[in-house]
């Protein structure tokens, strides 16, 4: 083990200091050099540090950097942009005179500090990006990785300190790190205090960082709690969630999704035709509309552990349709509508089979709420929030809205939010067939039962047959 592994913030910042193969530049906009503070207070900071950067006014920032086309700063762009504005300026200067025996870096975050209170607003606007370019070789190719950050300490101080250690960690797991995949994050969070810090990105390019799954790197942020939900692209690139629904009424469907039926993609189709008249009269305008297909990590795991190749062939298989996929660690509805409530207003729908239902009706789910069943369902389904039921049919019976009981003393609460249109049917029984489940489909691949190939896209089939998905032979 390492003399350094369980160094403080100091020791491991020394630790770089006096690697003499290390020199870089810091850049830091937004919460001070809170970063660069720790090697200076190391000592022997002029064996890593060429400059330090802080380039505050917008001005100032754009002459450097250049100016960012949506106005804002705290974003992906400027930090791509700060990070190889200054690691191409390092290295034209100084490669001539010591690149033979030099690894360089720059080091950049862009970041909105802001003090809180019950503000939600104010809590949404901490956050940051944070990332480094680095050499592992003298005269190797550059390598990158970034975060985006959340912080969750109430004052700006405890948000700098925070930002400051998961800075020198980043710098350290970048250095000395990434021999070990699955080591990794526990050095990068290391030092933080529980719930200071949420990472809900992390992205590794480069040749030295190939070795790294930014999918299952990301899936670990979340099984580890550090994330509450990442959001994959159509072409399995990690996107930033707020970015990526910003200004966007959203569909969520919720699935186990193994594999994807045709079921899932009916109860999709139904949902889009019935969401634009919804966006209209809410919004009072038309909007984009995403749609977005949700797993949980409740649906992920099995005995507490989770399958890896079983994850990347549930979410390639969707992403192959053009899908967008969140993973998120929300097993009720109304942490979902919260999350997705700090960055987007907009009308939302959740899309779920007539059977979910019941299960949306237990009271036993709501026990950590003071007011039980009905603080959940209040804090679900409200003005911009529904819940689209798809018929639950199968040769003996088809469930829906109208075909639902629950318990007597419930009734009256399930009744206010159907009577005001709040949970709503969207297909009848004779516009939809069967309802296909993803566990019957996954019995036939198991026994080579050559009829599910009917039963999923065709795109699905194709692909799982070709990369011998789900135990596919």
């Amino acid at each position: 083990m390492s003399e350094y592994s369980s160094e403080n913030t100091t020791g491991k910042a020394l630790r770089i200091n006096i690697d003499t193969t290390r020199y870089g530049v810091f850049a830091e906009i937004g919460a001070g050099q809170e970063v660069a503070r720790h090697f200076f207070q190391a000592g022997k900071a002029s064996q890593t540090i060429a400059k330090t950067i802080s380039a505050y006014d917008m001005i100032v920032s754009d002459d450097i950097y250049g100016r960012e086309p949506n106005g804002r700063y705290v974003c992906e762009s400027r930090l791509e942009k700060m990070l190889g504005h200054e690691y191409d300026l390092l290295t034209d200067r100084l490669s001539a005179t010591r690149g033979a025996h030099t690894k360089f870096f720059s080091f950049a975050n862009t970041v909105a500090t802001a003090s809180s209170s019950s503000n939600k607003q104010t809590q949404k606007q901490s956050h940051g990006w944070m990332g480094v370019r680095f050499q592992a070789d003298p005269n190797s190719p550059c390598n990158d990785i970034i975060l985006h950050v959340r912080m969750l300490d109430r004052h700006r101080l405890q948000q700098q300190e925070a930002l400051g250690v998961l800075g020198v960690n980043l710098l350290t797991c970048a250095f000395y790190h990434l021999d070990k995949v699955e080591d990794f994050i526990t050095h990068l969070v290391e030092g933080l205090k529980e719930g200071q810090i949420v990472i809900d990105v992390i992205k590794f390019k480069g040749p030295a960082v190939k070795h790294f799954d930014g999918r299952l790197m990301n899936l670990e942020l979340v099984r580890r709690g550090l994330a509450e939900a990442i959001l994959f692209s159509p072409n399995n690139e990690i996107l930033n969630v707020s970015d990526a629904i910003y200004g966007k009424a959203l569909l969520i469907q919720r699935g186990t999704f193994r594999p994807v039926t045709s079921t899932h993609l009916d109860v999709l189709q139904k949902g889009l035709a019935q969401i634009k008249d919804d966006v209209r009269k809410s919004e009072g305008k038309d909007l984009d509309v995403l749609p977005i297909m949700e797993l949980t990590m409740h649906n992920l795991q099995t005995d507490g552990h989770i399958n890896e190749k079983d994850f990347l062939a549930r979410v390639e298989t969707l992403t192959n349709l053009g899908m967008h996929v969140l993973i998120s660690n929300f097993f009720l509805f109304y942490g979902l509508k919260r999350f997705i409530r700090r960055y987007n207003p907009h009308f939302m729908a959740l899309v779920v089979g007539a059977s979910h239902l019941e299960k949306l009706f237990k009271e036993e789910h709501y026990k950590n709420l003071e007011g039980g069943l009905l603080e959940g369902l209040g804090k679900l389904l409200e003005q911009k929030t529904k819940l689209y039921i798809y018929p639950h049919k199968t040769s003996t019976l088809c469930l829906t809205t109208k075909s639902f009981f629950p318990a007597p003393h419930l009734r009256h609460i399930y009744a206010y939010f159907t009577e005001n249109k709040q949970i709503v049917d969207i297909s009848g029984c004779d516009e939809t067939a069967d309802y296909l489940h993803s566990i019957d489909v996954m019995r036939m691949i198991e026994k080579g039962d050559p009829a599910w190939e009917k039963l999923v896209p065709e795109k699905v089939r194709d692909l799982i047959k070709t990369k011998k998905l789900f135990g596919y032979q």
